[in-house]
């Protein structure tokens, strides 16, 4: 065994005794969810908690566990690493494939991470590529794939804007000539903004109310700008592109990790799922479900859930009196990373409101997420409580994961689509 692998190991052995005891003190905390959640006071972790199930995928047969008058099947398997959806307007399902590159390693704890994530497939070489998905007959299984773009870059969000497909890379927004009925895009993209790669790197786009506008998510490079500040600069935030022009604004910041983006159709209000920090508690911040309003100020890195303020971050008083308090959390470390509006009538008894793929925690001492949940609205805004889709992703003793949700999207049926980058598989889920 090398040294650099002893070192790993001897950080897990601690991590897992540390895990033990703050698991004590957590069964005691309530879920930081909803509009006025109860967020514990933050205990920075010397040594943060590392804990994440073993990846170990589905067997013949088996399926997520459906909500109680739903039913689950799978729309496409033998996928690589599926993590963002897109449902073009013939009804084809466009599937992009990537995955998380090691970063730099310079620590023992580094290592510890690398391996963690490798043992939980989160971590390799990236397929990049898109995926296209047709189910002609209509049986709710696509019976074709095909290789629709290749040799991309961490592709993560798709949006069609008339005959223009635009990709999130994850250094790039590029703009592609899209053919209806196309199996295939094998053409240069158009380079419409340049962006910050590596860190959270998924890029997901939104096209805006107007029909006309992109909105671009780009998470942060580290947890607190942990590598100072100019790093963080043009991160941590949702852009405003224009697909003509290519000029683009900072649309919204203080946003850690935006990933998942929705409109509410009513009102054309934009809404994302936001990753917060690390190191503070299994509940402490907890991830949430926000309206984004242009020129606003979420917080990040100097306070979260409002003003409360980070002491590990050099003080700034005058962006913490600016920060606003997100609508609607969700739970420490949910990873929340997929977000559709779900139509009344989708599903049976979900009504109108937001569903969260919940990609699930690697950070706490019990695990949470590992589920897509339903978020009940009311004149425009989330009222909860959540309410659970899919389960089952998750085995009972935490120790491996048959799978993890993340992308969401309605398609065709109509049904709700969800992607799952450990499963390797596109689930469909109906009502019965």
């Amino acid at each position: 065994m090398s040294i650099s692998a002893l070192y790993a190991r001897l950080v897990a052995i601690v991590g897992g005794f540390l895990i033990l005891l703050r698991r004590q003190d957590a069964s005691k905390l309530p879920q930081a969810v909803g509009a006025s959640p109860q967020v514990p006071t933050a205990v920075p972790q010397g040594i943060p908690t590392l804990k994440m199930p073993t990846a170990r995928g589905w067997d013949e047969g088996q399926t997520p566990e459906p909500a109680p008058g739903l039913a689950v099947n799978a729309f496409a398997t033998g996928l690589r690493h599926p993590r963002q959806i897109y449902v073009l307007p013939n009804n084809d399902v466009l599937a992009a494939e990537a995955l998380t590159r090691p970063g730099p390693v310079n620590s023992a704890f580094d290592y510890a991470i690398v391996a963690t994530m490798r043992r939980a497939g989160a971590l390799g070489p990236s397929p990049n590529r898109i995926t296209l998905l047709r189910d002609k007959d209509g049986d709710g299984v696509a019976e074709q794939q095909h290789t629709f773009m290749s040799n991309l870059r961490q592709p993560y969000g798709m949006a069609l804007i008339g005959r223009t497909l635009y990709v999130g890379h994850t250094d790039a927004v590029e703009a592609y000539a899209y053919k209806k009925d196309a199996t295939g895009i094998d053409t240069p993209g158009k380079v419409l903004m340049t962006i910050k790669p590596d860190g959270h790197w998924t890029r997901n786009l939104q096209i805006g109310p107007d029909g006309k506008k992109l909105y671009v998510s780009v998470g942060s490079f580290t947890n607190i700008a942990d590598t100072g500040f100019e790093a963080e600069q043009g991160r941590a935030c949702i852009y405003e592109l224009d697909p003509k022009t290519g000029h683009n604004r900072v649309f919204a910041s203080g946003l850690r990790n935006p990933v998942g983006m929705a409109l509410e159709p009513e009102s054309g209000t934009l809404f994302t799922v936001v990753n917060e920090r690390d190191g503070l508690g299994d509940e402490t911040p907890p991830d949430y479900l926000t309206s984004v309003r242009d020129g606003g100020f979420y917080g990040w890195p100097y306070c979260y859930w409002g003003q409360t303020v980070d002491d590990r971050v050099p003080r700034n008083p005058e962006m913490v009196q600016k920060a606003l308090r997100p609508d609607f959390a969700l739970g420490g470390h949910t990873a929340s990373l997929g977000l559709c509006w779900l139509p009344e009538g989708v599903l049976p008894g979900m009504g109108n409101g937001m569903v969260v793929g919940q990609h699930g925690s690697w950070n706490r001492s019990r695990l949470s997420g590992y589920r897509v949940v339903f978020i009940p609205f009311e004149k425009g805004k989330p009222v909860g409580p959540a309410r659970p889709i899919l389960t089952g992703f998750l085995a009972p003793d935490e120790k491996a994961s048959y799978g993890r949700p993340v992308g969401v999207a309605v398609g065709p049926g109509p049904c709700l689509l969800v992607a799952d980058d450990v499963g390797n598989v596109i689930w469909r889920v109906t009502g019965t």
